[in-house]
């Protein structure tokens, strides 16, 4: 049985993501693990407090955590298996211990655009888990709602070639939504050296059964070039590989608060590298 994690604060941003990985474990039969890390207060302080204690910490988590599962139950009529856990620590690092455990499907997180610690706990972590994990994630903007994928597009840098382990999992993706794959780069000037070409062949020669659609936009500026190509064709959500190029660059940038926010109004599936 496949499985989605799915991190949640019990805030906006996380109950998007929370509703959107329910609607499609409906539509690819997968088990949701709702997981929420609390972090234990160290009071440094000459005044004498009475501070929560972990206990009262752990319990409220998982009140919370019961409410959230019950809540889904009741609106999918029990059609999906729901199960949660609550730990102690850091996100990013006990997000990886619970993906090394269940090895799912994906992550699915939401995109915070709110308050300024929101940004700063959640989307950092979001972040974190973009770059470290194995696992596929998915970022789920503000207001953003699943439904049937007909069109992933796969932001591509003809630069690099794509190794064989996300391919694999490009078509793995692919697969379970029986969807078509669309290839979207955006450059500058660069379409005609013998690199790129050759990478384009090699590529296209290992997912050719996926029969892909190409498209191309010649644009200095990555961000407004992925988007007038989503725009143009459709594209359900989008796959991305990170790494230190322009591309993730142009995706990911400071705010005006000072936190990396994503920016994208529709879901963008990270695979590590």
């Amino acid at each position: 049985m496949k499985t989605i994690i799915v991190p949640t604060e019990f805030t906006a941003a996380s109950q998007d993501a929370v509703q959107f990985a329910v609607d499609m474990a409906l539509h690819i039969h997968a088990t949701i693990l709702l997981l929420h890390v609390y972090q234990v207060p160290v009071v440094i302080s000459e005044v004498p407090v009475s501070p929560l204690t972990t206990d009262e910490i752990k319990n409220t988590s998982e009140e919370k955590l019961a409410e959230l599962k019950e809540e889904i139950d009741k609106k999918v009529s029990f059609k999906i298996n729901v199960i949660t856990e609550a730990r102690p620590g850091n996100i990013a690092d006990e997000l990886h211990v619970v993906c090394k455990t269940f090895k799912p499907f994906a992550v699915v997180m939401g995109n915070c655009q709110s308050g300024k610690l929101e940004r700063m706990l959640f989307g950092s972590a979001a972040l974190s888990a973009i770059h470290h994990l194995e696992t596929p994630v998915l970022i789920i903007p503000p207001g953003a709602r699943f439904k049937p994928v007909q069109k992933i597009g796969l932001a591509y840098d003809f630069r690099h070639f794509v190794p064989d382990a996300q391919q694999k999992e490009i078509r793995s993706i692919v697969n379970e939504f029986n969807a078509e794959l669309h290839i979207l780069n955006v450059d500058h000037n660069m379409h005609g050296k013998p690199e790129n070409r050759e990478n384009t062949f090699l590529l296209h020669r290992t997912i050719a059964d996926l029969n892909p659609q190409y498209h191309f936009i010649d644009r200095e500026s990555i961000e407004e070039g992925l988007s007038e190509l989503v725009e143009q064709h459709n594209i359900d959500f989008m796959i991305i590989i990170p790494r230190k190029h322009k591309l993730m660059e142009a995706l990911f940038r400071k705010s005006h608060s000072d936190q990396m926010t994503l920016h994208t109004h529709i879901p963008l599936m990270a695979i590590h590298e």
